[in-house]
């Protein structure tokens, strides 16, 4: 018995021990720009001292600040897309019946946009967008921020949809059963039973829907125009000549951004009722 005991100390050591190896291995980068966001001198990687001369330069600079607003701009309007219409797929998901055939084929268009490559869908969404503002003269579809907002949304709408219908498919539809014989009508049931609900799961998948749109790279870079470069596709040209301290400095208060972001949800998923397993049940859509 004591061989066994030791042996499972022994095992359980190794593992915590190559968990821990493993988040450093993801999170040493991300430690490094932040560091690295205080060097003074001109190129990233050579270190000249400490200093917040790089986030100066950096809030200072036209075209980095229109490229982040530009990517913020993009990921609030997407992220409102995707959660009004997620929102909708996904208590319509939720509240079918089973073997219902829309709800097979809903869920199976929707897994096919997981699994789809980017470079896909940049190839596809750019022609649909030509045709639809040239050759029908659909204005807004020649709009770069438009088009950034569309085709994320349309890229984060199955997460965000998943996420809901995961939320909702715990729930008792003996609510709002109860709300219609109490003489409620749809859009009451809607509004004051099934939407509260929701809730947690519909913040969980603007969050998703935000960030997603954020380090979306290779999709902007098809569809994007000049005027509309957002943050990821400005890193990218940039790389290609030489990684300064403000691009470091930029994305570290980008970084901060998304975590106040993410804290702001856990709280008002706490503030619902939630446990710590139930909130990262629903970010994960589980």
């Amino acid at each position: 018995m004591a061989v066994g005991r030791n042996r499972r100390t022994l095992t359980n050591t190794l593992f915590h021990l190559w968990g821990v190896l493993v988040f450093l291995f993801l999170f040493t980068p991300i430690l490094v720009i932040v560091v690295y966001s205080f060097n003074t001198g001109r190129i990233l990687s050579s270190w000249q001292g400490f200093g917040f001369s790089a986030y100066v330069d950096a809030v200072n600079n036209d075209v980095i600040v229109n490229s982040v607003v530009t990517s913020l701009q993009a990921a609030v309007g997407s992220a409102v897309l995707a959660t009004v219409l997620g929102t909708v797929g996904g208590v319509a998901l939720a509240r079918a019946k089973k073997g219902s055939w829309w709800a097979a084929g809903l869920t199976g268009l929707l897994a096919l946009t997981l699994i789809t490559p980017e470079i896909v869908d940049g190839i596809s969404f750019l022609p649909w967008f030509v045709t639809l503002g040239v050759d029908f003269g659909f204005g807004p579809a020649n709009n770069g921020l438009v088009r950034l907002i569309i085709s994320h949304a349309m890229f984060s709408l199955a997460v965000v949809t998943f996420i809901i219908r995961a939320r909702m498919g715990t729930v008792d539809k003996a609510l709002e059963e109860a709300g219609a014989d109490l003489g409620a009508n749809a859009w009451h049931r809607f509004r004051d039973i099934t939407l509260p609900i929701a809730a947690p799961g519909i913040f969980a998948g603007a969050l998703m829907a935000f960030t997603l749109s954020l380090d979306n790279t290779i999709l902007s870079s098809f569809v994007q125009q000049p005027g509309y470069t957002p943050w990821p596709v400005y890193i990218f040209a940039s790389v290609r000549v030489a990684l300064r301290p403000e691009v470091a400095a930029m994305s570290t208060i980008m970084l901060v951004l998304t975590l106040f972001a993410l804290a702001m949800v856990g709280l008002v998923l706490k503030k619902t009722g939630e446990s710590a397993s139930g909130i990262v049940k629903t970010m994960a859509g589980s």
